[in-house]
């Protein structure tokens, strides 16, 4: 089964590359329309796994329309390319994100209205509408995938940004704006996730995540056992949180493979 994969340079993308075969990369800019579509029109792919974005929620801020171009047209380019060139129906995976819901107490369900919470995720909720308004050789797929880490995420990322001031060469180290519950997933559960879809082909959309929160504050508490700094951390006022219903996925056979996910970043990182 050839498998196309845009985003292969990033940090989900470099590692469904190194643990899937027959894997096609897409090496040009996403919203060049005609290098997709020839791209398309060259490979006669089963599967799609559309990866390619900006990412990190301040990256977005400061350019907005350049994170359109990418996260929305590109997916433009890579919907009408399948639906114009593919001789056969072909199964697209897209990487949507979290950040298409709204902070809340309250779990998340994928059938539940979204609102998103920054301009990063009304980019993805716009590809996501896109996608599924315009299905006639796509098989659609959208994977809500909420957080995660690995050791070779950027520094724009809240983990690497973390361990980037831990490892400063002052004794006493300050920290802010840490009193968030997050729901954190390990970039092989995301792989694991991605590869049960496929196998059975499946449609619409799905939660990949944790399914429980984790404070950030704890985060960097644990992180801390390795540098062993004495650190500040000064609450903010307003406390945020999101966390997601993994229940679609655990119905296809997938569970996390960590119950504690402190205890995750612990042996990551140590």
């Amino acid at each position: 089964m050839k498998i196309g994969l845009t985003g292969s340079s990033g940090t989900l993308g470099s590692y469904l590359t190194k643990n899937l075969k027959n894997i096609v990369k897409f090496n040009d800019k996403i919203e060049n329309k005609k290098k997709v579509e020839n791209w398309i029109k060259k490979n006669n792919f089963e599967v799609v796994i559309h990866l390619a974005a900006i990412v990190p929620v301040l990256k977005v801020k400061k350019n907005k329309s350049k994170a359109l171009k990418i996260n929305l047209n590109g997916t433009k380019n890579i919907v009408n390319s399948i639906n114009k060139y593919s001789k056969k129906k072909v199964w697209l995976f897209y990487s949507s994100t979290s950040h298409v819901y709204s902070f809340s107490n309250k779990i998340k369900y994928e059938t539940k209205k979204t609102k998103p919470l920054n301009y990063y995720g009304k980019t993805k909720k716009l590809a996501e509408n896109y996608i599924l308004n315009n299905q006639s050789k796509i098989i659609p797929c959208i994977g809500r995938i909420f957080s995660y880490t690995s050791l070779n995420q950027n520094k724009d990322f809240v983990i690497p940004s973390l361990i980037l001031k831990l490892k400063s060469k002052k004794k006493n180290i300050y920290f802010d704006n840490l009193n968030h519950d997050r729901d954190f997933i390990s970039i092989d559960d995301i792989l694991k996730a991605i590869k049960k879809l496929m196998k059975f082909k499946k449609r619409g959309i799905f939660n990949i995540c944790s399914g429980k929160k984790v404070n950030l504050k704890d985060i960097l508490i644990t992180l801390n056992k390795k540098y062993k700094k004495k650190i500040y951390i000064k609450d903010n006022n307003s406390k945020s949180t999101l966390f997601g219903s993994n229940y679609k996925l655990n119905s296809l056979g997938w569970k996390p493979s960590f119950d504690n996910y402190l205890k995750y970043i612990e042996k990551t990182y140590k």
